[in-house]
């Protein structure tokens, strides 16, 4: 689904989110890589289930024509500074609920670009009807948690010993979702 573009001014950095274009999808495929690298928030460590261009033309075409999926971008000037996207399926049993998933560069941490996106995500989802968001967060990421409850997210269970990081010790994925019945 396509979404029309909304323009943030916060502390001085002046940023749009909008829907993803074909046009975004190598900076898209570098962004992904980069973020990757900068923090084990993610589930993959760099380079790991890699997306090229090709990739993520094909993501963007699915999802700008799937009425169950939102891939929004953040552009700074003419970088992406983060994504996010909401994945949904259409199987009966499952249709109303779609799956979030957001990366923000670690430069542009601090902006409200992660809040934002998760926003305009939440909006979406409820202007065409879906009725349950969820997502996984690992336990360590507190301020994302905070977002998420501050946001009518809900804990809903532990993946207890869930990922193992380069420290060489086992964490948590803590799974929530967002109900608007």
């Amino acid at each position: 689904m396509i979404i029309q573009p909304i323009e943030f001014h916060i502390r001085n950095l002046t940023y749009a989110i909008r829907s993803a274009k074909v046009d975004d999808a190598q900076k898209l495929s570098e962004v992904r890589l980069q973020a990757d690298g900068e923090t084990e928030y993610m589930d993959r460590a760099r380079g790991e289930a890699y997306i090229d261009e090709e990739g993520f033309i094909q993501i963007i075409n699915e999802d700008s024509e799937s009425p169950r999926n939102l891939f929004l971008v953040c552009e700074v000037e003419d970088r992406i500074a983060g994504f996010s996207r909401c994945e949904g399926k259409s199987l009966k049993r499952v249709a109303h609920k779609v799956e979030f998933g957001v990366c923000v560069l670690q430069e542009f941490w601090g902006y409200g670009i992660g809040k934002n996106l998760l926003k305009e995500s939440i909006g979406w989802a409820d202007d065409n009807d879906i009725k349950k968001i969820t997502l996984n967060v690992l336990e360590t990421n507190e301020k994302a948690i905070n977002l998420y409850k501050n946001n009518g997210f809900e804990v809903e269970g532990v993946l207890k010993k869930d990922k193992l990081l380069s420290d060489g010790r086992y964490y948590d994925t803590v799974v929530m979702g967002r109900i608007n019945l």
